[in-house]
Order: structure tokens, then sequence, then C-alpha cells
């Protein structure tokens, strides 16, 4: 028998999430007897997934090696890369590495899951993380959140470098240029292998900077001058609440803010100092109606229309202190998320309806956060990487980067286009796909983590488009006779007389076990409804003894 030795110098980099998809970022890199993960995020729920709230990396690798986790490391704070944060600490509390800001905006997430013993750790640009085979490196990056970061990993195989969420400002709203000579400094050294945000590989061209919003938004309020403005955007987009709030201020302006998440934001970025809001420009929310229209701006989450957001909530007429009016100057500074785009699109039409000016999907008022095509191209020339995986971004992001690698010059056999879940293993000398690692979505419904599967989702499903009926059986337990209640409608009549029939029947025939009376009302119910309503919903028979 040969016996087989395991290689343990190859290094293991897999995806839990983040490929395939927009959103649910996270990254595992294995090397000999250590774990360490990129980022933790969460994603938005399908439409077919009926009351779910959220959707987390499956972590089951995690847990099954979580002796060997050395630590979560976050690039930035957003949703889609810190989200899974308080689910994934109560499995696994290791400790967590990221930039002042985004350590902030965990530390509030963690606040609100009464998670208050997990090991926070705050890092700058160039602090390293020294493991036992690995070194960890943040590395200053531009995206549309302060403190980003790309992270590269130092090992004796070489340096993998991944990006982040990233593109290239010079000119970003806090002055912090990405580190573009530390990028240099490690090509120079020899990266092995490079993970690059795909988000925007679609688009050719560059990204224009954050400060070109700037522009757009005082044409808007300088037309607007006697209106009400309200601007929604990610309650995460610190830059471009800085300059709304700058606007603001240039036009007189107070400003209030509505929505959780975005109360929470400013809160803890005002706090930390990464934004700058003048002495007594913020008012509360109740006292809008206390100014003229003219001197006020309301800043709102629900750019992507999500349904319980308060801007969704203004235009169904169901906020509690926002009444949407005729004049009103609606500015949505964000662009769809992939899957949302009939979300925002009713809220949109909500709005038009109440009389109000809806600004939404212009260049000038929504710049992105991602590199597109010139600057992904020049992130591979600064790099040059020997090995390249595309990362962030549904396939056909993921391949239409792949092919900008090629184009490049980087061999075909050294580009990998993986799916979640594939075990890339590489040292310096090769890569390739060797297996699979479990993976795949972890659905959040209120408190339930994981709960929630196909058979619910299905059940939920056929309520949705079907309704539910539940028929209360009353027995006597003393001579098995059944005890009705008043008839009222005609479809409850007729529904009424259905089980009237069947449990007589059941009772000429001495027939008393509940699971047989059941079934027998679901059946007959079942196709009387159809006939009457053509349709076919759940049925729910109880039965009571009295």
């Amino acid at each position: 028998m040969r016996l087989f030795r395991k290689n343990t110098n190859k290094i293991k980099v897999m995806a839990l999430g983040g490929l395939n998809e927009v959103g649910k970022n996270m990254t595992v890199i294995e090397y000999k007897d250590e774990i360490i993960v990129i980022d933790a995020g969460m994603s938005f729920p399908d439409d077919e997934m009926l009351g779910v709230d959220v959707v987390i990396p499956d972590i089951s690798y995690l847990i099954k090696n979580k002796d060997k986790i050395k630590g979560i490391f976050i690039t930035h704070g957003h949703e889609d890369h810190i989200g899974a944060l308080p689910y994934i600490l109560k499995k696994i509390n290791v400790p967590i590495y990221g930039a002042k800001l985004s350590i902030g905006l965990i530390q509030v997430k963690l606040k609100e899951h009464k998670i208050n013993n997990a090991k926070l750790n705050i890092v700058s640009p160039r602090d390293i993380i020294k493991l036992s085979h690995m070194e960890v490196e943040f590395i200053k990056n531009n995206h549309s959140i302060p403190d980003a970061c790309s992270i590269a990993v130092h090992t004796d195989q070489g340096i993998i470098y991944h990006t982040g969420d990233f593109k290239i400002d010079l000119t970003p709203i806090d002055g912090e240029v990405m580190d573009i000579h530390r990028i240099c400094e490690l090509s120079k050294k020899g990266v092995l292998l490079l993970l690059a945000d795909s988000t925007n590989a679609e688009q050719p061209g560059s990204t224009m900077s954050e400060k070109t919003v700037g522009v757009g938004l005082e044409d808007l309020f300088r037309k607007a001058s006697n209106s009400r403005i309200i601007v929604a955007t990610f309650a995460s987009n610190i830059h471009r609440l800085q300059q709304i709030i700058n606007t603001s201020e240039k036009f007189n302006r107070k400003v209030a803010v509505s929505g959780r998440s975005m109360v929470n934001v400013v809160a803890v970025a005002t706090e930390l100092g990464y934004l700058n809001i003048p002495d007594n420009m913020l008012i509360d929310l109740n006292d809008i109606s206390k100014y003229e229209d003219s001197e006020v701006v309301l800043i709102t989450t629900g750019s992507q229309g999500e349904p319980m957001s308060a801007l969704a909530r203004m235009a169904s007429a169901e906020h509690k202190k926002v009444e949407i009016k005729r004049g009103d100057l609606i500015i949505i500074s964000a662009h769809p998320i992939p899957g949302n785009e009939k979300l925002i699109s009713k809220v949109i039409n909500s709005l038009f309806e109440k009389g109000a000016e809806v600004v939404y999907d212009e260049s000038d008022i929504h710049v992105s956060g991602h590199a597109k095509q010139e600057e992904l191209k020049l992130m591979h020339r600064l790099v040059r990487p020997k090995f390249f995986m595309p990362a962030h971004g549904e396939y056909r992001m993921l391949k239409i980067h792949a092919e900008l690698a090629e184009e490049l010059g980087m061999p075909s056999q050294n580009i990998f286009v993986n799916k979640t879940g594939d075990v890339l293993e590489i040292d310096r000398n090769s890569a390739k796909v060797t297996g699979t690692i479990p993976t795949g979505n972890v659905l959040v419904d209120g408190l339930g983590v994981g709960d929630v599967g196909n058979i619910v989702l299905r059940d939920r499903k056929h309520l949705s488009e079907d309704g539910l009926m539940i028929v209360v059986v009353t027995i006597s337990k003393e001579d098995g006779g059944f005890v009705y209640v008043r008839e009222s409608e005609d479809l409850m009549d007729g529904a009424k007389s259905v089980i009237k029939d069947v449990l007589k029947d059941c009772e000429d025939r001495n027939i008393k076990e509940w699971a047989y009376l059941k079934n027998n009302i679901k059946e007959n119910l079942k196709e009387y409804l159809y006939q009457r309503t053509k349709r076919n919903p759940m049925i729910l028979p109880i039965i009571m003894e009295v």
C-alpha cells in the first residue's frame, strides 16, 4: 500500500461567499495549521425568499476548523462585508481586525445583538498582524466609505493580495489616497495571487471621483430653492453623507436623518471624526415641521426600495413622521443593486403619484465605489501577479474580469474563475482547484438562523399566492358528535357544507381517527375551493374536543 503525504506547503484559498453573486463576501485563506478569514458579509434575500431578513454564508467549514482560525480581517464597514459577523461570532468567537470606522460600525451591530465579548482590534494602514506562518497587512484603499483597506497576506510561498472593494480616486473626499506606493513595493517582492473586485468589470472607462457628486447636488439644490429636499442613499456611504451636509450648509438648510441604520451610522461616524456636521445643523426628525420647506434637507435610507425602509414607508404613506407632498424634491443617490430594480421602481412610481419630483439614475448624483475596466487594468499592471482569481461579482463580471487579465498578457491557465466553495491550492510554482468545501446560503428569519429551508419557502410562496384557510372542528367528548358555528358568507357557507358532509359521512361510518378526518376535510375542501376560486389555498384543519 502506498501512503500519500499531505503537502503542507500549499496555500488554500476558498470563497464562502462573493463569487457568482453580489454581496455575502467572505474569503478563507488556510496555510499549514492557520486560517484567516477576510470579511464576513451578508446579502439581501431574493424575491422568492419570502419572510427572510438577510442571507449569510454557510460557515460549516470554519466551525469544523475553528481551532485553526486566527482572526477575521475586515476590509471596510459595508454590510456585504460585516453584516454576517453577529451571527458568526455566536458560533466562532475569534479576534476581529479592522480600521477604526469599520470597528465602530461593527460595535453598533454587536450591541444590537447583545454580543459584548467580541475581541475587536483597531488597525491602521500598513499595520501588520504577525501569525506563525502568515503575516496580514492592511493597505490604504479608496472606496465609497472611509477607512477602506486592501489586504496583503505574506507567506513563504509568496504574497496573496486581496484588493477588497476599491476604485482609484485621486481626489477623494477625505483626501486619503490609495497607497499605490506600497502596492508597487509588494509587486517588486512578487505577488503570487491577486484577488480583485469585479463588480464593475463590465463597465468601460474609469469611475468618476466622488467629488463630482457635489457639483450635481449643488445644481439640484439651486433649482429646488423653495422645495423640501429628501436625499436617499446608502447609510454607510459616509463620503456621500458629507457632501449632502456640505451642500445643505451652503444653501442654509437644516438636516434631519431618517432610518435606523442612517441614524446609527451618522452617530458613529460623527463621534469618530469621519463626518463633520456644523453646530446646530442637525435637527430632530420630529422638528422638521417647524421649518419652511426651503430650510430643510432630509437624509434617509431606502435607496434600494427595501420594503421596510424609511423611503418606502414614506412612499406608501406609512411613515409616522414624514408625509410626501406635492413639490418635494426627492434625490435617489444610488444605483440599484442587481435584483432590486423592481423594488426601487415601485417606490419611485409611488413618489411620483404623490406629486413629488424624483431624480434618480443620473450620473451627477451618484458615482460607484467600484473600479471600472481601466482602473482594473491599472491594478493588474501595478500588482503584476503570477496567478489571478477574480472576486466579488456575478459570473459574467468574473468572466469579463478574467478576459481583461488575459488581454494584459496573463496566461489563461493562471486565471481561476471559481465558484463559491472551490478550493484553490497554490504555491510559488503552481495553482490548481483541487476540490470543494461545504458552502451555500444560510437564511436569517427574525431570531432564527438557518432554520428556514426549501419546504418553508415553498409553503410561504403557496400562502402568498393562494392564501390560507383554517378549519376548526369541535367534537363533543361525550358522544363524539360535531358542534358547528353560525354560517356566514356564500363561500364559507359552501365550505361548511362540504365539511359537514365529510364529518357526517365519517360519523355514519363511526370513523373517529383525527388524522383520517383531517385528510378527508383537506381533500374535499381543496376540490370545492378550486372549483369556486381557481385557487389552492393552504388548508389547516384543527380538531378540538369539548
